[in-house]
Parts: structure tokens; sequence; C-alpha cells
């Protein structure tokens, strides 16, 4: 679904707004507080609206009403405040596209009175859009009666004098739109197999050369930790799906970065099986790979200059004859033996070997997305994600990139006396501790076992599920990371900090 976005010079007149059944109205908070009708910019209506604003009596709320004109254009305003974050704003532009869209318009007009300059303007802007586009995009449904499906075909954009980019915006919606569909699918809709093809599809739309790493090629190659968590599956369909983008100019020694993503499509537990509880949304489980291949959609679209490797780590985790169990000791394929402690641990097992694979291609920075631990959640809540990286100098990179993006990132210590509790004695690692403690620190130092001395941020997605949505994304399953990806690389330019 396209949505257009024109932008108009002029501001809204009372005139103009006679064919604009839908408006949304962003002005300085100060403005609302003052008790004088001179403070207010000039609007149409501005004096309804300052009434109506004044009778709810929270400068602070957002109000919601319909003017009286021909279209009975239907508005929400609200105060900015100075001090906002990006989080915040986001939160805001959510809440104030809401009741738009459930009347599912066709047309949305958005204006911005009263500011200082247009740099003030452009992020509360763009914030709306991308609330708009994020609520506008359709998740998968499987119900017999079908929910309308979203009208909304033209964003307008008032009183804008200087020419704002959406480039990234929309790049970004797309990613995240994406990694939230796959995501919502029923796990017997998104099995490996078909997964794949779903990639397949999209990899001949967008020009990515794909590959596929199947079980029989996962065995020529040793990757014992991969080949232990989907042996216990009667499909023969896991293995590993490898993407490339190559821009159109590129130096031919240019090292790539590295998206690799977990895509468990069904986790039961495996031998350790789960309660009911715990494996209710185990489709979710891929939600990893879901996300490195939203931003490596969201990366394509905006042709960076650089070629993009993505690694998919697809299988599931099932209990049979034949499953992985307690105790086997297995071989990835960088030679590390690994002791299996919790079949549970399925996540960091066939990363570890897709790791491999990404590492050996030397790329100049490793991001992997996994819904890896139950730590994570208990540390952080849904609110945050948790970040690792081998790289001190990225510490700092994390936490801002994750502040001006509002998908917020913490960092952890991995710390090598943390390997004292995966001390093996009869192999080199054990793949977990049965304490619990600190489980997403020591899957971390697990991890880093895989990629060598390259470059490497680890996300672990407490904040993949997130009841209600979480900033300006409106649905449960939030899609977290594209747009605090595109931060650490554009704004953040990690790629020229880890050269040095």
């Amino acid at each position: 679904m396209k949505i257009e976005l024109k932008q108009h010079k002029s501001a809204p007149s009372q005139r103009a707004l006679q064919t604009i059944s839908h408006l949304i109205i962003l002005l300085p908070q100060a403005c609302l507080k003052a008790k004088t009708k001179k403070t207010w910019p000039t609007l149409p209506y501005g004096e309804i609206l300052q009434q109506r604003l004044k009778r709810g009596g929270d400068a602070s709320a957002i109000l919601t009403t319909d003017l009286p004109n021909k279209a009975s254009t239907h508005v929400t305003l609200s105060g900015i405040k100075d001090d906002l974050s990006r989080f915040e704003l986001l939160t805001l532009a959510r809440k104030l596209v809401a009741p738009h869209l459930a009347q599912n318009p066709s047309h949305i007009a958005i204006t911005a009175a009263g500011f200082e300059d247009e740099e003030t303007t452009t992020p509360l802007i763009t914030a709306v859009v991308a609330a708009l586009l994020a609520a506008s995009s359709e998740m998968p449904s499987f119900k017999s009666k079908a929910a309308k499906p979203s009208k909304l075909r033209t964003i307008q954009l008032l009183g804008i004098k200087k020419r704002i980019d959406f480039s990234r915006t929309h790049a970004e919606a797309a990613g995240n739109n994406l990694a939230r569909q796959l995501t919502t699918l029923p796990p017997n809709e998104l099995t490996p197999a078909l997964y794949r093809k779903r990639i397949s599809k999209l990899a001949k739309a967008h020009g990515w050369k794909m590959t596929f790493l199947d079980q029989k090629t996962l065995k020529r190659k040793k990757a014992g930790a991969f080949l232990a968590v989907c042996q216990g599956s009667s499909e023969h369909d896991a293995g590993i799906v490898h993407l490339r983008y190559t821009p159109k100019t590129t130096r031919r020694k240019q090292t790539p970065l590295a998206l690799v993503g977990k895509g468990i499509c069904f986790d039961t537990g495996g031998t350790n099986l789960k309660p009911a509880q715990y494996m209710h949304g185990m489709h979710e489980d891929m939600q990893g790979s879901a996300v490195a291949l939203g931003t490596f959609l969201t990366l394509s679209q905006l042709k960076v200059p650089y070629v993009v490797d993505c690694w998919l780590a697809l299988a599931q985790n099932h209990i049979g004859p034949n499953a992985y169990k307690q105790n086997d000791v297995i071989t990835a394929s960088n030679g590390v033996t690994i002791e299996v402690m919790h079949t549970d641990a399925e996540g960091r097992m066939v990363l570890a070997d897709t790791l491999v694979q990404a590492a050996r291609l030397k790329p100049t920075l490793i991001i992997d997305y996994a819904t890896l631990t139950g730590a994570c959640h208990y540390s952080l809540s849904a609110r945050y994600s948790g970040g690792f990286t081998n790289r001190d100098q990225l510490i700092d990179e994390i936490i801002t990139a994750g502040r001006n993006s509002g998908e917020r990132v913490w960092p952890f210590p991995i710390d090598k006396d943390f390997d004292d509790e995966l001390k093996s004695n009869v192999a080199d690692v054990k793949q977990c501790s049965l304490g619990g403690e600190a489980d997403h620190i020591l899957a971390s130092r697990f991890l880093q076992r895989f990629v060598g001395d390259t470059p490497w941020l680890h996300l672990d997605l407490s904040s993949g599920n997130s009841k209600g949505g979480l900033a300006h994304i409106p649905t449960d399953i939030t899609g977290f990371g594209v747009s605090f990806t595109t931060q650490l690389l554009f704004d953040n330019n990690v790629l020229t900090k880890v050269k040095g």
C-alpha cells in the first residue's frame, strides 16, 4: 500500500478546511498554557479550539473535537513540550493519530504552528507521519470476518515552508511493518520452508542475491550447534538463508555489514518442554530474523553505499525421539565443543553457527537480533531492549542511538569473569548455566566465542512484544530494532568508528 505525502507551503485556511475531513494540529505547549489569546498562533477556528481546550482544563491533554464547518473536520490537537524525548514524542504521535484512524479516512492533514523554525517542526512532523505509517499497515488476520483494510492514501502537510525528506521515514516503516507482519503469522503459516518462500519473493522483487545453506550443507560445514536444534523436527526444512545487497558502485574489497537474525519459527523448549503458558506465543521466537530482514529491506531501499549481508537462522525447536538433550556434547563449525545444559536455550545454538558463517566473510560489523532470554526482559521489562558488544567504543553509541531513535536500548557488561559460570568438565563451554542468574549476559559471552575478533553488537529483544504497543507502534508485536539500527548507522556512524 502506497501512501502519498503532499507538502504545502501555505498554512491551513478556514476555506481550505471545508474539504479536509481529518486534521492533526501541533502547537507549543507554552501557548496552550498562556492566559491570553494573543499567544496563540493564527489558526482557522483558533478561538473555538482555544475555548474547547480551556473547557477540558488540562493543557497537557490531547483535544479531540469536530469543527463547525462543512466537512465537520475531525481534529486532534496537542501542545508539545520543549523537552520531550524521541520516545515520548512518538508515543504522543500514536495517541494523536488513533482517533482519526478509528474512522478509517482516506486523507489526513497535519500542521504545526507557533514553533520557532523548521528545524523544530521537522522531527514533530516525521513522528506523526511515522505513527500514521505504522498504524495503517495491515497485519495478518485469519478471522472469518475480515477487518476493513486501511483506506489511508494521502497525508497532507500544511504550512511546511521547507521541504522535508521522508525517504528514511518511509524506509524504516517498510522494514518495521515487514518485521511485524512476519512475526504475527501463526506457526503453521511460517514454517522454515514457508518462510524461505516469502524471503525468495522479496529477494527477487528487490534484486538481492540469495543462497540457502540446507541441513546437508550445514553438515558438511560441521555446524553441529545449529543441527542439534533442528534434529528433533520431522521436517528437514531448517537452514541458514544468506542474502546480499550490493550497491551499483562499490569497491571490490569492501567488507560488508552483516545482519544476523534468530529465526526459531516455533519453540517448544525441546526435551525440556515449556509449560503451556510459556509455550503460547512461541511462534514469535523468529522475530529476531524478521527484524534483521526488515532492517535489510530498509537499508536496501535507502540504497546504502556499502555491501550488506543478512543471515537468517531458520529452524524449529521440536520434541521427538531424535531431539537433542541435556549433556549432549556437540561441535560448532568453528571447532568449539559445547555441553548442552538446557534444550530451551536453542537460540544461542542456532546463532552460534550462523555467526561463524557471517564472521568468515570478515564484515566491518556484525549486528545480531534475537528474542533470546527471559533474563533480559526481567531486567528491562518490555520498555527497553538489551545491547551487548565486544567494542567498548560502541557502548555510548548504543545509548544515544536508542534515545534518538525512540527504540531504547541499554548496554550490559560482558566481562570475562562471567565465563566462570560456563566452564564445562567435558567440553570447551557450557551452553548456559542452570542457575538462571544473568542469563542474558552469559548468553552474550557464549555468542562472543563465535564472532572471533569481528566488531559485534548483539541485541536481546526484550521489547519485541509490548502489550498495547510501544512508542509509535500500536500493535503488541513491535518489530523493535529497525529504527535503532538506522540511527546507529546513519547518525552515529558506527561503521567508521569500529574501523578506526
